[in-house]
């Protein structure tokens, strides 16, 4: 059975979504960057991972859950030129080994400004 995880991030209530839920001890979760107030950060690539992966992080500490935990991250980006920087900004979040990733360059996101989206899976410990 899924369970809701509580980020403290902002959801719009008219969105049919939830951004993490939880089932026999994986973490489900997309990304993007967002402010806890609802804003979306629109600058470089570098502002928009660095608080893109944040607010994973946060998640996974609200599941229970540390970085270490997450197995698969597929990146999305809208400029094949924010790869790099995207990449700087991984590497202080995740250490070796890394989890399994794939980066796929798409036309656009949903969110206006939004150069970068997440999805991660994160098998978490049981106690």
């Amino acid at each position: 059975m899924k369970q809701v995880v509580d980020t403290g991030l902002p959801l719009d209530s008219a969105a049919p979504i939830e951004w993490a839920v939880t089932a026999d001890g994986v973490l489900y979760t997309a990304q993007i960057p967002i402010r806890p107030d609802g804003s979306i950060e629109t600058g470089d690539i570098a502002a928009q991972a660095d608080l893109t992966f944040a607010n994973l992080e946060r998640t996974l500490e609200a599941a229970g859950g540390t970085l270490e935990d997450v197995t698969q991250v597929l990146v999305y980006l809208t400029d094949r030129s924010a790869f790099q920087g995207m990449n700087e900004v991984y590497r202080r979040y995740f250490t070796k080994p890394y989890p399994n990733r794939a980066t796929v360059l798409v036309a656009g996101l949903m969110v206006p400004g939004a150069v970068i989206e997440i999805v991660a899976y994160a098998h978490l410990k049981r106690a």
